[in-house]
């Protein structure tokens, strides 16, 4: 049984949390470039600034609005982002470890870089033995900080996950000791499952990279086209791809069915992300007139972590120390890419270069074949023990005395 907090009845739209991505619906009229953007118009929340949320419309335009002036767009999200949030004030004091993450955690960060943090919190005993299933995540409003149940976050660690690794091996803060021990045993979690999580982790991501990169080639060809011809019709633009592009095929009329496979592959991923208002050609179309950004997928810092990360799998499996900071050696190289200076093509050229290290690391690996799952299952019951002696003996802390109270059970309506 998968209980939860109250049903919608009691939800007010326009006050809970939006966090960026949250699909909104407009409450009231707004000029965007000169025109006037009618109330019910559905964008995306991209950026928070106080009372202030700016929504980016499925045609790319932007704007900006009061927090009681946008709604999400379906209920159902919007009593998520109230759970979450409500978890969020609730358990936030139940963090134990905390640890600065991200690019200033790698040694390549700039002025404008986020600080990002991730960690681990421990359940209070009363949330952990009802019937509401208790959250095994917080996360901030603006999805900079994130902590997982130490449950979750050890069984993360066991597969190798590569940012639950990087959050134990950042530097992290113990916030109370009943964090200690986990950050004691962590070289326990070092293994040959390291290859898997993060070397082939990261060469699927190269694929995609490489995926992604022929949809940005294409994408600009198509949009180009589009805008020198608005009435361009399907078929006519996949017989021209197929020459363009000189998509190889048994025949040019395969050829053209290939092309006509890759436009709809394009229109798809960019309606999945938001640039277009319908999975279909005439959106594409209708789009084709607006300025559109980057694909995400080949943003710099999508590009440059792919390196890092198989960079790091390589140290790690040598038996290097067990650092989350770039290397000397490969810095240089990834804040170029960061920088933009590098073209995605040299970036995964680079990458397949580094392939067969990653390769010969694993076979002379001196980590074990598996993490200690001894150790591991050890922790995580002593954690929770401690967290029930604490609730026992009514310690003045947030597992004993100040401990905030588990949601109350009852059904959705």
């Amino acid at each position: 049984m998968a209980l939860r907090l109250g049903g919608l009845a009691d939800l007010d739209p326009t006050a809970v949390p939006l966090p960026p991505g949250t699909e909104v619906t407009t409450r009231v009229d707004r000029i965007v470039d000169g025109e006037i953007r009618p109330q019910g118009a559905t964008g995306r929340v991209s950026r928070l600034d106080g009372e202030r949320v700016e929504v980016t419309f499925v045609d790319g335009k932007r704007a900006t609005y009061l927090r009681v002036e946008v709604m999400p767009r379906k209920l159902g999200v919007a009593r998520y982002a109230q759970r979450r949030a409500a978890a969020w004030d609730a358990l936030h004091p139940c963090i134990a470890i905390d640890t600065l993450v991200g690019s200033r955690a790698w040694g390549v960060a700039d002025e404008g870089s986020d600080v990002d943090r991730r960690g681990v919190f421990v359940l209070p005993l009363a949330w952990t033995t009802g019937l509401v299933d208790p959250p095994a995540d917080l996360v901030s409003v603006d999805g900079s900080e994130t902590y997982w149940e130490i449950g979750k976050a050890i069984r993360q660690a066991l597969r190798a996950d590569p940012n639950t690794l990087e959050m134990l091996f950042a530097s992290p803060t113990v916030v109370d000791p009943i964090g200690e021990p986990l950050v004691a045993m962590r070289t326990g979690f070092l293994s040959q499952e390291i290859y898997g999580s993060f070397g082939r982790y990261a060469l699927s991501q190269l694929d995609r990279l490489e995926h992604n990169q022929r949809l940005a080639e294409h994408r600009s060809t198509v949009i180009g086209w589009l805008r020198d011809d608005p009435s361009l019709e399907l078929d006519v633009a996949a017989e021209r791809l197929a020459d363009s592009a000189r998509i190889a095929a048994p025949s040019r009329a395969d050829a053209i069915v290939r092309a006509r496979d890759y436009i709809k592959q394009l229109y798809r991923s960019m309606y999945d992300q938001g640039f277009i208002a319908a999975n279909d050609w005439a959106s594409l179309r209708a789009a084709a007139k607006t300025e559109l950004e980057l694909p995400r997928d080949l943003r710099p810092k999508n590009a440059y972590n792919l390196i890092r990360l198989l960079d790091l799998a390589i140290r790690w499996l040598s038996g290097e120390p067990p650092e989350v900071r770039a290397s000397d050696a490969i810095r240089p190289t990834l804040l170029a890419i960061k920088k933009g200076e590098v073209p995605t093509p040299d970036v995964m050229a680079l990458a397949r270069e580094l392939t067969p290290k990653l390769e010969a690391a694993r076979q002379t690996s001196p980590l074990p074949r598996h993490p200690d799952v001894v150790a591991a299952d050890r922790v995580l019951r002593d954690a929770r023990g401690e967290a029930a002696r604490r609730a026992v003996l009514l310690t003045p802390d947030a597992w004993g005395e100040l401990a905030p109270p588990p949601p109350e059970a009852r059904f959705d309506d």
